[in-house]
């Protein structure tokens, strides 16, 4: 078993929790022992694409954890909790409801290389200890600014979004009563009009890794004079993965029951298809599966997804017409 299988991790699931279902699902459906990891955190609150790497795929779960991400996500303005979602205590109100129009107008100036500051209930490490758990404990967390990227920004009106509503009896450290921990937005069949005053909206992001995008919500709000959290937040896709990849909990166990793991397991190269392949001859397979340099390569400089036949070898660093390898694979 050596590829990808893409989980469209529930809520209420963390990313170690993904793997020890993947590894539940290996025993039960008497698959021998292989090794099993994930290519990207996703937060217990949040679904969606979630790359399991099983085997020798796991060498370039590092890799997955670099790569681009996409997010559909909702932001409900006029309270910020502490969490940025809507798991937090209420620390901010706000009477202010921007229009679509001006929610679209500010989305340019987060678009690009922006600074960022990540959330203080985050997985962060200060001196040693995870940002959550001193915020939890009630202590000060003083986190750094990052720079980050944010190749595209743009509004779904039609996968959320809709006129702003009072709400009545909101206490301060407590999100509304009756709000769902997350939502997924419901479709309405008149998007709201430019100028009509929003309660929430949904919006797109792909981002570069290391991007909160419950602290680009929180800048969202503020740069429209308002506050704002997180109710909704799904990747759907991560690096070359997407939803049409994946599968659920259940469609999981089942194959593996009925042992059709292979039929849904996507091969090593899946998680590469940004680097273009080398074919090797027999004698240059042996010489990378010995960690030797190989010379004299026909091809421009950098890195290569080396095969013999359709068999992967290693992937591999070409510079002057020298191959090193960066990762080499036990098939």
């Amino acid at each position: 078993m050596n590829g990808w299988l893409i989980l469209d991790k529930p809520l209420g699931l963390g990313s170690t929790q993904g793997v020890s279902a993947v590894k539940r699902a290996l025993r039960e459906g008497g698959y021998g022992k292989a090794k099993v990891g994930h290519g990207g955190t996703l937060d217990p609150l949040a679904s969606g694409v979630l790359p399991i790497a099983l085997g020798e795929a796991t060498k370039l779960a590092g890799r997955m954890l670099d790569s681009d991400k996409v997010y559909d996500f909702t932001v409900r303005f006029g309270v910020e909790t502490d969490t940025l979602d809507a798991e937090g205590k209420v620390i901010a109100e706000s009477e202010v409801r921007p229009s679509l129009a001006e929610v679209e107008a500010v989305l340019p100036r987060f678009t690009g290389a922006i600074e960022q500051m990540p959330p203080v209930y985050s997985a962060l490490k200060v001196d040693g200890q995870r940002a959550y758990d001193l915020a939890r404990a009630g202590e000060e967390v003083v986190l750094k600014s990052r720079a980050v990227t944010v190749f595209s920004l743009h509004s779904s009106p039609e996968r959320g979004g809709g006129p702003a509503k009072p709400v009545e009896g909101l206490e301060r450290g407590t999100v509304p009563p009756g709000q769902p921990l997350q939502h997924s937005p419901a479709a309405s069949g008149t998007p709201p009009c430019s100028g009509e005053e929003l309660q929430e909206i949904t919006l797109t992001a792909h981002v570069s890794k290391g991007t909160y995008i419950r602290s680009l919500a929180r800048d969202i709000a503020l740069a429209l004079g308002t506050v704002g959290h997180v109710t909704y937040l799904r990747r759907i896709k991560a690096g070359p993965f997407d939803l049409s990849h994946a599968i659920s909990l259940d469609k999981l166990a089942e194959a593996a029951k009925a042992r059709e793991l292979e039929q849904i397991l996507l091969p090593l190269r899946a998680g590469l298809d940004d680097i273009p392949a080398l074919s090797l001859t027999p004698d240059q397979a042996g010489a990378l599966r010995q960690g030797r340099v190989l010379g004299g390569i026909a091809a421009d400089d950098g890195q290569y997804f080396a095969c013999l036949h359709d068999v992967p070898v290693a992937l591999i660093e070409v510079q002057a017409r020298e191959g090193r390898v960066v990762r080499g694979f036990n098939l």
